[in-house]
C-alpha cells in the first residue's frame, strides 16, 4: 500500500504504453485441474519468442506471471529490449506448496498465491494460481495462518501515520482518506485478513506484481483479484508460507522447484539444509526412489523458478537443464499462442522420443 519508487514508477509509465499501443491484458486465466492423489505438479511450460514491442513487463501481464519470475527464467535477456524473436520461456508450471489445500495458500519466497476452491464451489477439483507483489524490506508480510475477515469491494485507503510521513518525506503528500477509484492503490477489491492491518487487494500500478513494494499486504493484477474476489469467502482459510524449495511427485517423477529464499533474486543460497530436508520428506513414503543429488543441488543453486526432475525411474542420466526443445515445454511465438492448452497441460512432460 505505497506509491511505487522512481525506478518503479518508470516501469508503470512504460506499462501504460505497451498497453496504450495494444499489448494484451492477462490473456491467460491460470487455472488447472487438480493433480492426481500423490501427484503434486500442475502446468506448463511455455516457450515464445518475442516481438520488437514487448518488454518484461507487458508480458508478466499478458501472460499473468511476476516480472520476477520472467528474469530469474530468462536471466540472460533484456527484460526491457529483448528483441524481435528472442526466444523466452514462459515459467507456468508449478510444484503446489506443501500445506493443506484448500482456500487460499500464499508462498512469499515465489511470490505467488494458489487458490484451492471449496467442494461446494462450480470449481471444485480446480486450482487457480496468481503471481503478487509482497512487503518491501522493512515491511516484511508476516507468516502464518489466518483467514479471510471481510470482503470489501471498491475500497478506501486510510493511509496510516508511519506511511503519510514516509511519503511527506519523498514530496509525496497523502491524504488522510483516499476514495475508491483509479487512483486508489487497493484497486477495486480488497479481501480483509484477520491479521490486523493486512490485506489482499488489486493495485493500481500492475508493473509491481512480482516484485517487493508494498507495506506488507498482498497484491494481486487487477483481473486477477478480480476472480479471486468474486470465489473467496469470509472465514476461508488463509495460509502465508515461506518454502523456496518445492518438491513433489509428477506421477512417479520426483521435481523440484527451487526459488531465491529471500524473494529478491540476488542472494545465493547459503545452506542446503532446508532443501535437503525437503528432499528427504518428499520421498518418505518412496524411499527406494533413485534421486541424482547432483541435480538436485544444481536446481537449488540456479533458482530460476523452473521444475525440474531430480529423481525416478531416470535420474541417474537426467540433465539438470532440459533444453528449449524440452517435451515439458509449449512452443510457440507471443502473438499466436492464445489458443493453446496452457491452462490444463497435465500430461507427461517426461516421456522420451
Amino acid at each position: 500500500m505505497t506509491v511505487l519508487p522512481a525506478a518503479l514508477r518508470r516501469v508503470g509509465v512504460l506499462t501504460a504504453l505497451c498497453l496504450a499501443l495494444g499489448i494484451a491484458q492477462s490473456a491467460y486465466a491460470e487455472m488447472y485441474d487438480m493433480p492426481p492423489e500423490g501427484s503434486d505438479v500442475v502446468g506448463k511450460l511455455q516457450h515464445i519468442h518475442t516481438k520488437a514491442s514487448d518488454t518484461f513487463v507487458a508480458l508478466a501481464r499478458r501472460y499473468d506471471v511476476g516480472y520476477r519470475e520472467l528474469r530469474l527464467a530468462n536471466p540472460n535477456v533484456d527484460p526491457w529490449l529483448p528483441g524481435d524473436g528472442t526466444p523466452l520461456v514462459v515459467p507456468t508450471r508449478y510444484v503446489l506448496p506443501d500445506a493443506p489445500r484448500k482456500g487460499v495458500v500464499i508462498n512469499l519466497p515465489e511470490m505467488r498465491l494458489y487458490f484451492y476452491p471449496p467442494a461446494n464451489s462450480e470449481y471444485a477439483g480446480k486450482v487457480f494460481t496468481f503471481p503478487i507483489g509482497i512487503g518491501r524490506e522493512g515491511w516484511s508480510t508476516p507468516l502464518g495462518e489466518t483467514k479471510i475477515s471481510q470482503k470489501i469491494p471498491n475500497p478506501t485507503w486510510t493511509p496510516p501515520a508511519s506511511i503519510k510521513a514516509e511519503h511527506a518525506k519523498n514530496g509525496d503528500p497523502l491524504p488522510d482518506v483516499v476514495a475508491a477509484g483509479p487512483d486508489n492503490p487497493l484497486g477495486q477489491y480488497a479481501l480483509r485478513l484477520a491479521l490486523p492491518s493486512y490485506l489482499i487487494h488489486g493495485t493500481n500500478k500492475p508493473a509491481g506484481i512480482g516484485m517487493k513494494v508494498s507495506h506488507g499486504c498482498i497484491r494481486l493484477f487487477p483481473d486477477d483479484i478480480k476472480k479471486l474476489f468474486s470465489m473467496a469467502s469470509v472465514g476461508m482459510p488463509v495460509d502465508i508460507v515461506s518454502q523456496p524449495y518445492k518438491i513433489g511427485w509428477d506421477s512417479d517423477h520426483l521435481v523440484m522447484e527451487a526459488h531465491p529464499p529471500d524473494a529478491d533474486g540476488d542472494a545465493p543460497v547459503k545452506s542446503y539444509t532446508p532443501w535437503v530436508q525437503e528432499l528427504i520428506a518428499a520421498t518418505e513414503d518412496r524411499p527406494k526412489t533413485p534421486v541424482d543429488w547432483h541435480v538436485a543441488e544444481s536446481v537449488a543453486r540456479q533458482a530460476d523458478g523452473i521444475p525440474e526432475p531430480i529423481g525416478g525411474p531416470d535420474a541417474a542420466v537426467r540433465d539438470a537443464h532440459p533444453a528449449a526443445d524440452d517435451p515439458a515445454a509449449d512452443t510457440s511465438n507471443s502473438e499466436s499462442d492464445e489458443g493453446s492448452d496452457a491452462q490444463t497441460g497435465n500430461a507427461d512432460p517426461y516421456a522420451q522420443g
